[in-house]
């Protein structure tokens, strides 16, 4: 038996709450910022609770937190301030609904047939793989390790880039086998058994492309992240606003894209042993193409 066929959406806001926008040509362009759209939600600001709002309010920045595919960016990117002098609850402010799936089957069903399809149009992959560039070891460095987690048959990583250790770990081993990037690679379902099979200090960099809204358990994922890093090693999770909303967990659906980096800061926060988590907006053509921001931060060295 196949599994679901679903179409990737974006995620926004009706008068009916989150709206789940099918990515065709034939969806017409929605404004969550229009008077006549706005609808209550969850918003995290940094206070550690859940409030119930109506119009978005301003954030420090001056600019209120919106979609990025319906508007250009703001001088200012709200994604990007969100985590400056950010004052973190005393204890981690999400509940268990919060990492609720509408679709709560098993993930090995929903992926057990391979896609190979890309989950960001080529604008936002490009930024990514610019913003790789920047920020990888240089190729064939030795003794320099990458893991790619919740990995497919691409990386985005540059052209060409070789390390002798890239380990993917992912959903389908069909996928995985077509990556010409790994040199090894791991089935595993995160949501079952976040436990990462590696030895402490292993790796310099993790990656996590469009697919950190899918864990049900993301502390359990990011002690494991912070014990296999190498003191300093590097954490990117990077996102965008497409989905599989059935699989996606219920606080992400119902939130925007400056709480989304919020909510990866927190979960590097609440972790432990990472450096202060940083936001960092590379959208290529705000309001023309997909947003692309990364929310990263680096183990501590002492």
């Amino acid at each position: 038996m196949s599994s679901p066929s679903l179409p990737l959406v974006r995620t926004t806001l009706s008068n009916s709450g989150a709206r789940f926008q099918k990515l065709t040509s034939r969806s017409p362009p929605f404004h969550p910022t229009s008077p006549s759209n706005w609808a209550p939600r969850r918003l995290f600001l940094g206070l550690g609770v859940s409030l119930v709002l109506g119009p978005l309010p301003n954030m420090a920045s001056g600019s209120a937190i919106r979609s990025f595919s319906a508007s250009a960016r703001p001088s200012v990117s709200p994604v990007e301030q969100i985590l400056k002098n950010v004052e973190w609850p005393d204890k981690f402010p999400f509940k268990d609904e919060d990492f609720s799936r509408y679709d709560e089957s098993p993930d090995d069903f929903f992926y057990s047939e391979p896609r190979f399809v890309t989950h960001i149009d080529d604008p936002a992959i490009a930024a990514l793989t610019k913003y790789y560039s920047k920020v990888f070891p240089p190729s064939n460095t030795p003794g320099v390790s990458l893991l790619d987690l919740c990995s497919s048959w691409v990386c985005h990583y540059p052209a060409g880039y070789r390390q002798d250790r890239i380990v993917g770990m992912g959903m389908n081993e069909e996928e995985l086998k077509r990556n010409p990037v790994l040199t090894e690679y791991i089935v595993q379902d995160l949501n079952l058994d976040p436990k990462l099979p590696f030895d402490d200090n292993s790796f310099d960099v993790i990656t996590n492309v469009v697919s950190v809204d899918y864990l049900t358990k993301p502390i359990d994922v990011f002690k494991e992240m912070q014990r296999i890093l190498k003191p300093g090693g590097l954490s990117i999770m990077s996102f965008s606003n497409r989905c599989f909303w059935t699989k996606a967990i219920s606080i992400w659906t119902s939130t925007g894209d400056a709480d989304h980096a919020w909510i990866v800061g927190a979960y590097f926060h609440y972790a432990g042993g990472f450096e202060p988590p940083v936001a960092v907006d590379i959208s290529p053509n705000p309001g023309r193409s997909d947003p692309m921001y990364v929310v990263y931060s680096r183990k501590q060295t002492a």
